[in-house]
């Protein structure tokens, strides 16, 4: 206590160098003090300076305090301070208000000594290993040094613990810690640990990680949790963010199933606390890791299965159509729901059945587009819903042409009570508002990408410009406005629905062709010198009249291909056409939309391009450009392969068409040789029942035939053979015979009397087997006494012309051998009953002799481990003295450096070789002659 005192009163007299020097009596007495005590009191007091002389104390004394966690494991005490003091000092998160030009340096304090920390790697693996210890004092303080070392080094700690054995398992167990200060901290650690590291979230991942955070989230109660429930979702996030191996044994595990309950919000206007919705927000984001466009199609698509089964669209979409959300959460739902149904057809087509809550119910689409193209609406919302929508649609034929049809003048509504999806996208296209003419732009597009039926289905489309006037065609409407003038923005949102529309159908080029004033306008742009703000717009003209040339089917013959081609090269030039068609792929915002599918942008003068459109542009410059160079003998040359192909195909298309119709056939035949051998094997098997009954009921007359026989009393004398009892000659031979049979039976009977002998005595002889023969013995009694039975039952029929007396005579014999045999059975039995009482005492000694060995085999393993530690102490003791050796040798060079007489390791082995020759001698003097 007086040590304290005075610390405490240097620390508030002396100038700086006051407390250096505190500091460096503190290290002496952590380093040279031999009892505990003092060890204790010294670090405590180190850990009271290491916040405010942060750098004093970890220059000097973090050397020590490593020294003290490696020797003092047995005080939980001194190693909790000590964890406390190097927490201290690494981390940068200081309780107390520090100057703003102070920051910065922190920082790099705390680099700094984190870099020394960790120059030993086996400082990492001792700090480790003290989280293994349960008591508090050591564990809690430890997860923050550790996390703190994360934070300054994390690639280069992560790789110290990924080598160590055992290191991420050790800290997994942290999330099963009972005290929850120390598992929400551990859930911070593992955030940290699994940053940007595919290999230890992997690890993480196969140690039940998924099991334990989910079961973490139901015990704080999902969404309506406190901060722990977002920082398990942050780690699972890190988990599966670009991990397609975790992010398939998430799916495997079933825990997409488990993710449902936390979007059950119901349709409530209160409850949204501040935590709720971030908690909520961070569980959209992890449904959509799971889904994300960059994730490999077959991983999104069944994880989009298993959020349809398990009713998570349904959840997601009740939110979404429930009032008194929060508008980022609303817009959050939105973006996920998009990448829920992205090109999974199935949640595409629930989708499209999902009504709205009003009255009279309206599709979701329509309510979902009425927000896009409302201009008062949040801007990141209107995203949002562009976004669900190009999502619907994407590689969806169904609701392509869906959308497509509501626009068609016989699917639309004469009365004008609802809207519909095509009627908000052209009022959209129309309006007043630049980005609301964007975005329905764009989203008409998605409605014709890859789909050229939809594309010809939109041609058929009219307007009303104005009442007494004609109706005008949408592409011409579209082509209208682009000549008068407007926003660049709407300009280019028209020309990427243009271009889209009119890529890969002729048909729709030739209507765009058809309209005289539409190539003079393009050629007109494209040739202008305009600033930079109109080469985009030049670009999309040049883009526009492109492909125009390369789709064109020369049905017009003012706008062939060669005639637009001498065009462009005469108003225009090929290299100045060229260089403005490169405008597009050069623009700064050209790439970051070609990056990803969700329209992300910061503010509306940045929504420029879309996403599919970029790849649009990809596949068509190049061609393009080779279109413009080509002479017209290559174009016919082209033309003439293209037709060339054309009849391969369908040569190849015919021959394909026949191969697979042939195949048609062989799998009928097969089928009908298959059901005709079915047929025949039933047939068959119905022949042999039938002859089997007839045999049956011939079996069954003859005996009839017998038993009348035996019942009618005999008409005759005995000397009328022929109709002696009833019963026909031929039956009489036929008795005979079964009296023969019944003799060969009993000879039968006593030759395998005669194997029983022999098979007991084989008994006797041979004990290995007892239950073999045991089981043989028993069968062969069994058959035996069944056959004494059909003996005892088939006494022999009399014989007409016998007499009684002989007959009473050989029933007598039978009886007599009958008797014998049951009596050699009977002994049978007795011989067998003793064999299995002498194979139970044979089997008690084996149980005996085998819990003998096991017994030894205990004792000869625990002698094998008592060699084994004998053996490492031996070896450490080895080790000791060779330490011991090397620090002898250190002093006695030493000594000889200061000066003072060594004897020589030689002179001291001679020395001891004369007393051992004289203590030889002296024995042999003692061991004289007897």
């Amino acid at each position: 206590m007086n040590f304290l005192r005075g610390v405490m009163g240097g620390q508030s007299a002396g100038p700086q160098h006051t407390e250096a020097e505190t500091i460096q009596k503190l290290c002496d007495r952590v380093a040279s003090s031999t009892l505990l005590d003092d060890r204790r009191n010294a670090v405590r007091a180190l850990k009271s300076l290491s916040k405010k002389y942060r750098l004093e104390v970890g220059i000097q004394a973090m050397e020590h305090l490593i020294h003290v966690l490696q020797t003092d494991r047995s005080d939980s005490e001194i190693i909790g301070y000590a964890l406390d003091t190097l927490y201290n000092i690494i981390s940068n998160d200081e309780e107390e208000e520090v100057e703003e030009n102070s920051t910065r340096q922190s920082e790099d304090l705390g680099s700094q000594f984190t870099e020394i920390f960790i120059k030993q790697p086996e400082n990492v693996t001792l700090l480790l290993s003290l989280l293994e210890e349960f008591d508090f004092h050591v564990r809690w303080p430890g997860v923050k040094l550790l996390t703190s070392l994360l934070k300054q080094l994390g690639p280069q700690v992560q790789q110290i613990i990924l080598v160590s054995p055992m290191g991420v398992s050790r800290l997994m167990d942290l999330l099963a810690d009972s005290r929850e200060v120390i598992r929400n901290d551990g859930v911070l650690l593992l955030q940290a640990l699994t940053r940007s590291n595919g290999a230890i979230q992997k690890i993480v991942a196969f140690e039940n990680a998924f099991e334990r955070l989910l079961d973490i989230i139901t015990e704080e109660g999902n969404s309506d949790g406190g901060i722990v429930v977002e920082d398990c979702l942050i780690l699972l996030q890190n988990l599966l963010k670009n991990n397609n191996s975790n992010q398939n044994f998430f799916k495997e595990g079933s825990y997409i199933q488990r993710m449902k309950p936390w979007f059950d919000v119901g349709d409530e206007n209160s409850g949204w606390s501040a935590q709720k919705v971030t908690n909520l927000h961070v569980m959209l984001q992890l449904v959509r890791v799971l889904v994300s466009p960059t994730n490999p199609p077959g991983a999104t698509s069944s994880c989009q299965k298993a959020m349809f089964q398990c009713g998570l669209l349904q959840q997601l979409c009740t939110i979404l159509m429930a009032t008194g959300v929060p508008a980022d959460i609303l817009t959050e739902t939105i973006n996920t729901v998009s990448e829920v149904i992205r090109g999974y057809q199935v949640n595409q087509d629930y989708f499209a059945s999902v009504n709205a809550p009003s009255n009279p119910p309206r599709p979701a689409i329509v309510v979902l587009l009425m927000s896009m193209v409302n201009e008062r609406q949040p801007f990141v919302l209107r995203c949002a819903v562009l976004y669900c929508f190009q999502c619907f649609l994407y590689k969806n034929q169904k609701g392509q042409g869906e959308i497509v049809s509501t626009l068609l003048p016989s699917t639309i509504d004469a009365t004008g009570n609802s809207v519909s999806a095509g009627q908000l996208l052209c009022g959209g296209l129309f309006s007043t508002d630049s980005l609301s003419n964007w975005c329905a732009a764009v989203a008409l597009a998605h409605a014709l990408q890859e789909n050229a039926t939809q594309k010809e289905q939109l041609l058929r489309v009219q307007l009303a410009t104005s009442i007494g006037n004609p109706p005008v065609s949408l592409l011409q409407q579209c082509t209208n406005i682009l000549s008068q003038g407007s926003k660049i923005q709407t300009r280019v949102g028209l020309l990427m629905l243009l271009c889209t529309w009119l890529s890969n159908c002729p048909i729709a080029v030739t209507h765009f062709l058809h309209n005289s004033a539409n190539v003079p306008f393009l050629t007109g742009q494209i040739a202008e010198n305009l600033g930079e703000e109109e080469q985009l717009v030049q670009g999309l003209c040049a883009l526009l009249l492109g492909i125009s040339i390369y789709f064109n089917d020369n049905s017009l013959e003012s706008y062939m291909k060669e005639k637009l081609k001498q065009l462009i090269e005469k108003r225009i030039g090929k290299e100045n056409f060229i260089e403005k068609l490169g405008f597009i792929s050069k623009h700064e915002l050209y790439s970051r939309a070609s990056q990803k599918p969700q329209p992300n942008f910061p503010s509306p003068e940045y929504m420029i391009f879309d996403h599919e459109f970029t790849k649009l542009v990809k596949e068509l410059e190049g061609v393009i450009t080779k279109a413009i160079y080509k002479s017209s003998e290559e174009d016919k040359k082209e033309e003439e392969v293209k037709k060339t192909l054309e009849q391969h195909d369908s040569i190849v298309t015919h021959y394909k068409n026949m191969i697979r119709e042939q195949d048609l056939q062989l799998e009928e035949l097969k089928q009908q040789i298959s059901t005709l051998k079915c047929q025949n094997e039933q047939l068959q098997t119905a022949v042999t029942q039938q002859v089997s009954q007839i045999q049956q009921h011939k079996d069954q007359y003859n005996l009839l035939k017998v038993q009348l026989g035996k019942d009618n009393p005999h008409q005759g004398s005995y000397s009328d053979a022929t109709q002696m009892n009833g019963i026909q000659p031929e039956e009489v031979g036929r008795l005979r015979e079964e009296i023969e049979e019944l003799k060969s039976n009993q000879e039968l009977l006593q030759s395998q009397l005669a194997e029983k002998d022999s098979l007991i005595e084989n008994l006797k002889s041979s004990q290995a087997s007892p239950g073999t023969n045991e089981q043989s013995s028993a069968t062969a009694s069994a058959q035996d006494s069944e056959q004494i039975a059909e003996l005892k039952q088939a006494k022999p029929a009399p014989v007409p012309g016998e007499s009684e007396a002989v007959a009473a005579a050989k029933t007598t014999d039978v009886e007599g051998r009958l008797s014998a045999l049951l009596q050699e059975t009977k002994e049978l039995k007795n011989e067998i009953k003793a064999l299995s009482e002498e194979r139970a005492a044979i089997k008690e000694q084996l149980d005996a002799s085998n819990s003998t060995i096991a017994i030894l085999q205990n004792e000869k393993n625990k002698l094998e481990v008592d060699v084994t530690d004998s053996k490492k102490e031996q070896d450490d003791l080895l080790v000791l003295l060779a330490d011991q050796d090397q620090k002898i040798f250190s002093l006695k060079n030493k000594l000889k450096e200061l000066g003072h007489p060594v004897e020589e390791e030689d002179e001291l082995e001679s020395g001891d070789q004369d007393d051992e020759e004289d203590e030889d001698e002296d024995n042999g003097k003692d061991q004289g002659p007897i």
